[in-house]
């Protein structure tokens, strides 16, 4: 009900618009989104830097409709990797390809990613290549498959709620390619994902363990605390160092956790959003956990 209802929300035209002007909505996304630009963006990933947190900067947008706002899209990306080199921020990208123009065709959406690849190569990072719905999932690997071949450089996404991450997954690691698992945020038939948290969470660790044992360098991005703990544990049960993966969260989300991590020593990355096209993120942010709406709607009574 609550995700329907946001989902609701996040389509209303008169809501949107309500939000996007407001000031107060502003201040209280800020813990969410890192801000309107790249420099917003880039500061935060500065200021996580000193404080020993990684990041993956994400200028937010996709399923661009022409070439030209697919181009737009590459060249904001290079820039992005540009200012955090010059900054020794060290930090990451994470794109979706919909944004590159794979909706165009998929030698347009390559022809506008190679060149941010071969950039985080010379660099010495990588890029990271989000999963959308089941209608990119196949096209998307296989493109991510083909810049690691030709370059390196890449991280997969993996949404464990899909019947087809265990295969996925075990290609992948086969052929060496760092993934960060996710749990899946997209509305999927059931012939194609689990549709119960419980299974989901019983994917989601399988998957982690798979990860662990013979994975490069992947990434556990959770919020839940209880799947944290397994996760460590079994990191002990097979002599995995923590420098050997890393936990990803999204900015702003269970802060607590973050630094608890950050004391007991694992490396830590957050998911850092900037740009205009700010709201369907925020939106999906509040459906994804009751605790993050609650903190919304108390702070903007008092503004």
């Amino acid at each position: 009900m609550l995700r329907n209802g946001f989902l609701w929300l996040s389509k209303n035209k008169l809501v949107r618009g309500w939000v996007e002007s407001s000031a107060g909505a502003r201040r209280l996304t800020s813990r969410f989104i890192a801000g309107l630009t790249l420099d917003d963006g880039v500061q935060v990933a500065a200021l996580l830097a000193t404080q020993g947190i990684q990041t993956a900067l994400d200028h937010l947008g996709e399923n661009v409709e022409t070439a030209d706002e697919a181009k737009s899209a590459s060249k904001a990306a290079e820039k992005a990797l540009l200012n955090l080199s010059e900054m020794s921020i060290g930090g990451t990208i994470a794109i979706k390809l919909t944004q590159f123009g794979l909706d165009l065709s998929v030698e347009e959406c390559v022809a506008n990613i190679e060149p941010l690849v071969k950039l985080a190569k010379r660099y010495g990072t990588r890029v990271e290549v989000d999963m959308e719905s089941t209608t990119y999932t196949e096209r998307t690997l296989r493109i991510v498959e083909r810049m690691q071949q030709n370059h390196g450089c890449v991280r997969a996404v993996i949404q464990a709620y899909l019947h087809r991450s265990e295969q996925d997954v075990r290609n992948l690691n086969s052929l060496r390619i760092p993934v960060r698992l996710c749990k899946g945020a997209y509305k999927e038939s059931p012939e194609l994902a689990i549709a119960d948290k419980k299974g989901v969470d019983e994917a989601y660790v399988q998957l982690m363990r798979l990860l662990l044992k013979d994975g490069t360098d992947p990434a556990i991005a959770t919020h839940d605390e209880q799947i944290i703990q397994m996760t460590t544990a079994y990191a002990s049960e097979i002599g995995l160092a923590a420098s050997g993966f890393e936990f990803e969260m999204l900015l702003g989300v269970r802060r607590d956790l973050q630094q608890k991590l950050r004391k007991q020593g694992y490396r830590l990355r957050l998911y850092v959003p900037y740009g205009e096209a700010w709201y369907p993120y925020f939106m999906r942010r509040l459906a994804e956990r009751p605790a993050n709406v609650w903190f919304f709607v108390r702070n903007m009574i008092r503004n």
